[in-house]
This record gives structure tokens, sequence and C-alpha cells, in this order.
């Protein structure tokens, strides 16, 4: 798709949102003012509160009206429209968007919505003769963020692996909205037609996860496990990199923002703005890698049953590092503070109930000190870790 057509795509995509925003703000303020009219005698209430609904039916009215044709003439305009921004430009726009809509996106088949695939510097992957060697190395990056982003101030972990050990860096991009036992079985079939059309033989597969990425790739493993998939036997090692195998608090507290503002009749119509965050968001809730976690159940539920417990992949190596903002000093004191979105014991799947913890191996474990949940990308210490362990 060439930048003229994106960019087009991208405008009607964000009137498609403006658009549902609108109406959705309409809505809360809608109910909000009958709440309080309601309050008023019924001979005052009644006519008023009539004249309230008509005016904000006609706000939604008027404001799908416009949006349906601002639809119709910005897909007309799509093949004519001029050059656009560049794709580094966008991306991350479009990967934060997706992170914290994704889910909307897809299932109003927004054009906004970032469709999973393997890339190389910004462009679809495709292994061929010559380019590739039998060791693959795939990256999956984390909530919000694109492929694009494994670079960070000139730093990128695919191209020192394989610079260093003759890996052949691929990039998964996909959209982080949507639920990770999603991402995770799409992932699992992706791995498997990509190594189908490796033109080499594959001697290594291996998975370097960031954040949110961690948790996909395990999904991936245990849904590629369950449907049999070929790749599995490839894989060798898996590294998380401040995966929030255990959740993380930030998401708990969105989660209680809606709780509380739902717990009076003036403020529970506020308790939707707190919802509007993706089902990959409320996913790191708790760190949940299945469907059953969450079909058939309200994803904002708060209280509700911790999710599945999924092992680390058998028979394959993996390894976490944890970043801490704290100083090293800081280890023979109070708790380590996390990497200011993931708590250290998050990060290496310790848990306070013994059957939900992950056997991450002591040699297989790390913490990198003075660093927040960013700097994983570029460390210096991540770098030699990866190195000593690939």
């Amino acid at each position: 798709m060439s930048n003229k057509v994106s960019h087009a795509a991208d405008l009607l995509g964000l009137s498609r949102l403006t658009i549902s925003a609108v109406v959705g703000v309409a809505d809360v303020a809608e109910e909000v003012q009958l709440k309080l009219i309601g309050q008023a005698p019924p001979v005052v209430a009644r006519p008023l509160a009539r004249a309230t609904s008509l005016v904000y039916s006609g706000v939604r009215g008027v404001t799908r009206l416009v949006g349906g044709g601002m639809d119709g003439l910005l897909s007309r305009l799509e093949p004519l429209l001029g050059e656009g921004s560049s794709w580094g430009g966008r991306e991350p726009l479009l990967a934060a968007v997706n992170g914290v809509l994704g889910d909307y996106l897809a299932e109003t088949d927004n054009p906004l919505q970032i469709h999973m695939q393997f890339r190389r510097d910004g462009a679809p992957f495709v292994p061929q003769a010559g380019a590739v060697t039998g060791r693959v190395l795939v990256l999956v990056h984390g909530l919000c963020m694109s492929d694009l982003q494994w670079r960070r101030a000139g730093f990128d972990h695919g191209e020192a692996l394989q610079r260093e050990r003759g890996y052949t860096p691929v990039y998964l991009r996909y959209n982080s909205g949507r639920h990770i036992s999603e991402n995770g079985r799409a992932f699992a079939t992706q791995l498997e037609n990509l190594l189908s059309q490796w033109p080499v033989p594959v001697k290594e597969l291996v998975i370097v996860g960031h954040s949110m990425g961690g948790l996909v790739a395990r999904s991936a493993c245990h849904y590629g496990a369950a449907d049999g998939h070929k790749w599995l036997k490839r894989l060798s090692k898996l590294v998380c990199l401040g995966s929030p195998h255990h959740g993380a608090p930030l998401e708990r507290g969105g989660n209680w923002f809606h709780v509380i503002t739902g717990m009076s009749s003036y403020t529970a119509p506020f308790s939707r703005l707190g919802k509007i965050r993706s089902a990959g968001i409320t996913d790191l809730r708790h760190g949940s890698l299945l469907d059953e976690d969450w079909n058939g159940k309200d994803r904002f539920e708060h209280g509700s049953a911790l999710p599945q417990t999924v092992p680390l992949p058998a028979r394959v190596a993996c390894y976490a590092v944890a970043a801490t903002i704290s100083k090293p000093s800081a280890e023979k004191g109070a708790r380590l503070a996390g990497d200011g979105l993931v708590p250290v014991a998050s990060a290496l799947g310790q848990h306070s109930h013994k059957k939900r913890q992950l056997d991450f191996a002591p040699e297989h474990q790390a913490k990198v000190y003075r660093s927040n949940h960013i700097d994983l990308l570029n460390s210096p210490e991540v770098a030699r870790l990866m190195l000593q362990w690939l």
C-alpha cells in the first residue's frame, strides 16, 4: 500500500473513531443530565427530560449523518490523495491507538487497525535464500509499540544478535489492543507458516519478547502445542524482557477507577470512561494468556478469579529480565521498586502462591538496576546478558 492510500486510510479511520467518541460522550452527558433532572418535581422534570433527550438525540443523529458522509467521501478520495507522512512518522501513532483501542478497531474493521505480520525495516518480511541463516530470531514488541521501536538510541537487540551470533532477526508487528490469547494464537499460526517457507534448514528458533510481547509468546507456545505445530520443536530459547507475567498494577488501578465511580448514581455514567481501554490492556491486570480467562466474562469486573496458570513451554530454555529504578544497594532493604510499569516479582514470574510460580531457573534470571521499562530496549547490560544466554 502506498503512503497516499495509507494516509487516506488513517484519515478515514480517525474520522470513524471521532464519530464514535462524540456519540459516546453524548450518551454519558445525557445520562448525567437526566439523573440531575430527576431530582426536580415531576411537573418540571418530565418536560425538561424530554427536551434534554431530544437535544442529545439530535447531537447523535447529526454526528452519524456527517460521519457517514465523511466515510463515503474519504473512501472515494483514497486513490487520489497526495503523499502522506512517512511510515516512520505514523507508526508510533498507529501503535499507540491500537494499544488503547485495538479491539474496537478490529471489531469495527476500522482502517486504523494493525494486522499481524513479520517485518524488517518497516516492510513485510519474506525469507529469501542467501539472505537468511538457519538461526531464526523473532522479536515481539510490547503494548502500544511497534516493531520499529526495537531500535532505541541507535541500538537494536536484533541487529546486535545478527552481528555477534549469526541470527536472522524478524520482527513481529501486531495489534496490541486485542486479547493476548488472540494474538498468541495468530502468532503461533504465523510462525508455522514462516518456518515452512524458510529457504534453508532451521537449526534454531529463538523468541525475544519485550513487555506484553513475552506474554504473547507464551500464549503462542500454548496454542502451538495444542495444535501440534512443528515450530515448537525448533524453539530452543525464550527471553522475556520486563514481561508482566503476573500482571501490572497500573491496569489494576484503572480497574479500581470504574469500580469507585460506579458506587454513586451520579458518578456511575463516568465509569464508562474508565472502560475506554482495550482487551489487551485489561489482560495485563493479572497476565491472562488464554481465551478461557475472558470468554463470556466481564473483563472489567473487579475481584474476578485469577487467570488460568500457564507453565513455561516444555523443553525450552526460558529467561527473564526485570528492570528496577532502584540502586543495587536497595536489594538489602525494602522490596525493590519496579521499572515504572512492571514489578520485579511479576517480571521474574514470582508469585506468593507456589502453584502460580513460573520456573525460571535462577541462572536464567537477571535484574537490571537504575533502569525503567523502556530502557530494556537499549540497555548495554541486557545486551551482554543476551549474548551470554544466546
